[in-house]
């Protein structure tokens, strides 16, 4: 398994643990980043736990047949297979890569073009969940590319997730979590927009969320993400700044289609606004701050 990213991705390393052998794998200046893992966690710890640690992506991929990546974001994910030491270069037939950082279909089909051309398998298994949704293990993984691999890989997919679906050629599952994410950040810019003004009109905002929970707009991410603007905690679920990149790949999209997106454009503007304040790392729902003034 190759990652570094402390939230989500740190959780399915600790499910993978349930399945068996996990090689893994991190950039030595993120160590420090390692300590502060969910529930106290670090690369040290996934050892102890049985895991082996490679010095480099391509350590990992010669001591796996399938290997997992999730790691920040597109750049990263191309670092990990293009770079230095990296997996490309151990890729053989008897190898398989599945890739679960958010990225963009370009990126994900650059990476199996060079995968496949090595003789290797691939498979994008795109994530949606929140950190608690990994915890639990009832991630969605949506998956595109090799089906004999996709088959293969179920075991780890039950072990994240509560349901996975292959929906074809290499691209559709990154295309499908960008359309996903879109509403996601959308749909939460919304909500901070609404709660701010509430509180600007000398609304109550806790009784705002309680009537929201008995109107047809109630759902499980708009009630949780409500709570947190409502306690002022936001605890990080999914980091706002992997919103924004989300919302910019899906941007993106739309360019390259030709299909205007005027509210995920607005969207991202505000997402952008708050990093730019200081609250990339915080949770998702901090694009309230940004809301309020």
């Amino acid at each position: 398994m190759l990652s570094r990213n402390a939230d989500v991705h740190t959780c399915i390393v600790f499910l993978l643990e349930a399945v068996g052998f996990l090689p893994s794998w991190k950039k030595p200046h993120e160590l420090a980043e390692l300590a502060e893992l969910v529930q106290g966690r670090c690369c040290t710890d996934f050892v102890k736990a049985g895991a082996k640690q490679g010095l480099t992506p391509s350590d990992v991929v010669l001591a796996a047949d399938i290997t997992f990546s999730c790691v920040a974001d597109p750049q990263a994910a191309k670092d990990m297979v293009f770079g230095n030491c990296g997996v490309l270069t151990e890729i053989s037939p008897d190898k398989s890569y599945v890739e679960m950082t958010g990225i963009d279909a370009e990126t994900s089909q650059d990476i199996a073009e060079a995968i496949n051309g090595k003789g290797g398998r691939y498979l994008e298994a795109q994530v949606q969940g929140s950190k608690t949704q990994a915890q639990e293990g009832t991630l969605v993984i949506l998956a595109a590319g090799d089906r004999s691999l996709f088959d293969e890989c179920q075991s780890c997919f039950e072990a994240m997730g509560k349901n996975s679906f292959f929906l074809g050629e290499v691209g559709n599952a990154s295309k499908m979590n960008l359309v996903l994410q879109l509403m996601a950040g959308v749909t939460l810019a919304a909500l901070a927009e609404s709660m701010a003004l509430a509180d600007r009109a000398g609304l109550r905002q806790k009784d705002i969320l309680e009537v929201l929970e008995l109107t047809s707009l109630a759902c499980p991410a708009i009630l949780e993400k409500g709570k947190a603007i409502v306690e002022g905690g936001f605890p990080t679920q999914l980091p706002l700044q992997h919103m924004q990149k989300d919302l910019r790949l899906s941007l993106s999209m739309s360019d390259q289609l030709e299909h205007p997106l005027p509210l995920a454009a607005a969207a991202n503007e505000v997402y952008k606004h708050a990093r730019r304040l200081g609250y990339g790392a915080h949770d998702a729902s901090a694009v309230y701050i940004r809301a309020r003034f």
